[in-house]
This record gives C-alpha cells, sequence and structure tokens, in this order.
C-alpha cells in the first residue's frame, strides 16, 4: 500500500461621524443605452452564487456515512489539487524541451521532488483514502493514474502498480464518474459546499462536470444559481 501511494503524484466605502458630510461614490457610473436614452446602471454584478440544495438523510447511518466520506475527501483533495498542477507543470516544461534525454531527465527530476515532498505523507493513507485520491487525480487531471504513469514511465510498470494495488482492493485505472456511481456525486456534493464555503480552493476539473445535471439525475431536483448584485445608493 505504501509503495503505491507513494507513486501516485507522478504524475470599498468609508463614512465619518459629522452628519454634513457627504461621501460620493467615485466609481464610473455605466449606462444602458435603450433606444437613444442612457440609463445609468446602479449595480455591479459580482459571481454567480450557485444554491445548492439541503442536506437530508434517510437515516443516521446514511449521515454517518457521508461525514466519514467528507473527512476523508477533504484529507485527499489537496494532493490530488497538487497532482493536476504539478502535471500542467510538467507538460507546459516538457513541451519546450526537445531533446528526449532532457525531457527523462526531467519527469525523473519532478518525480523525486514529489516523492520526497509529500511520500510520508502518502504512506499514512488509509485504503479507502487511497482509492478516493485515485478517483480525484482522474477528475483533477482528465486521465486516470495508471494512465499517467503509463505515459510518464512505461506500460510494464504501469501494469505492475495496478496489480500491485489491487491487492488492496485499489484500481489505479479506477475513474471518477458520478454520474454513474452514487459515491463519486457524493464526492463532488462535498467538493462544490466545501468551494462555496471557502474552505477548500476552488480548480476546475478536467471532466467539464455539470453538477445541475448530477443534482438531477440523483436527486430530481436542480440546484439554483443568482447573480449577486450590489446595489448603489448616489447622493445627488
Amino acid at each position: 500500500m505504501k509503495k503505491i501511494l507513494c507513486i501516485l503524484f507522478v504524475l470599498p466605502l468609508f463614512c465619518f461621524g459629522q452628519v454634513q458630510e457627504t461621501e460620493t461614490d467615485t466609481s464610473q457610473t455605466k449606462y444602458l443605452i435603450i433606444k437613444g436614452d442612457s440609463i445609468p446602471r446602479l449595480a455591479i454584478d459580482l459571481d454567480e452564487v450557485m444554491l445548492l440544495h439541503k442536506l437530508e438523510f434517510d437515516s443516521k447511518e446514511d449521515r454517518r456515512r457521508y461525514l466519514i466520506l467528507k473527512r476523508k475527501t477533504l484529507k485527499v483533495y489537496h494532493y490530488a489539487q497538487l497532482a493536476a498542477t504539478r502535471l500542467d507543470t510538467l507538460n507546459a516544461r516538457l513541451n519546450r524541451l526537445e531533446k528526449k534525454r532532457d525531457r527523462k531527465q526531467y519527469a525523473k527530476k519532478i518525480q523525486r521532488y514529489i516523492e520526497g515532498e509529500f511520500s510520508d505523507e502518502l504512506k499514512k493513507l488509509t485504503r479507502t483514502e487511497g482509492q478516493i485520491l485515485i478517483k480525484l487525480i482522474h477528475r483533477q487531471t482528465g486521465h486516470t493514474t495508471f494512465e499517467l504513469i503509463k505515459e510518464l514511465r512505461n506500460g510494464w510498470r504501469a501494469f505492475w502498480f495496478n496489480n500491485t494495488a489491487s491487492l488492496f482492493d485499489l484500481s489505479l485505472k479506477k475513474e471518477f464518474d458520478p454520474m454513474n456511481v452514487k459515491e463519486d456525486y457524493l464526492i463532488e456534493d462535498i467538493l462544490q459546499r466545501n468551494f462555496q464555503s471557502g474552505r477548500l480552493e476552488r480548480q476546475k476539473d478536467a471532466l467539464g462536470l455539470d453538477f445541475f445535471e448530477l443534482t438531477q439525475k440523483w436527486l430530481g431536483d436542480k440546484p439554483k444559481t443568482t447573480q449577486n448584485t450590489k446595489t448603489i445608493e448616489r447622493t445627488n
């Protein structure tokens, strides 16, 4: 288990107290042009916010399982996010190297750096945390761990690692499939809630997932979005 997890990462208005003094808004007014008339816009468009459905569970056991899944997902998401970032950096660098020898040496250098930085932490992951990590690597990179190893090392090594992982009920070929696997949908639900709360840093997935569609599939009720606006009161 330790050997398998160690190779996963080859891959502002201020108001003052005088009543007679009024602080005016110095921001530039935007206008809507409607049939030749200029109408000032008195609102600023902010980011779109997804209104997530309220969590409901059929039983205490379902709630307990969700909370356990949440804890494990939050624990390993950082590693999957880092894997995607490192992979982008690696590929960008490799694309600038012309010689095959230089590309190979650089790939090994990145591998040693990642393993040296995180191997001790990865060794502490449980089997289920390892499987969630494998799924999240697929979510973040668009490639299974098996594919990443095969591309960056060689096919035989990927095959051997996958067979070894199977002894621990792990598959490096495992994909993140929230449309067809309920647990994967719950993982995506956990991620979206923690992106919105700011607990996790949002990183766009590489699979083109649509959380509206996923929620419609599993719960039959779409989450809603609203466009936040901030109204500006102007003093004449």
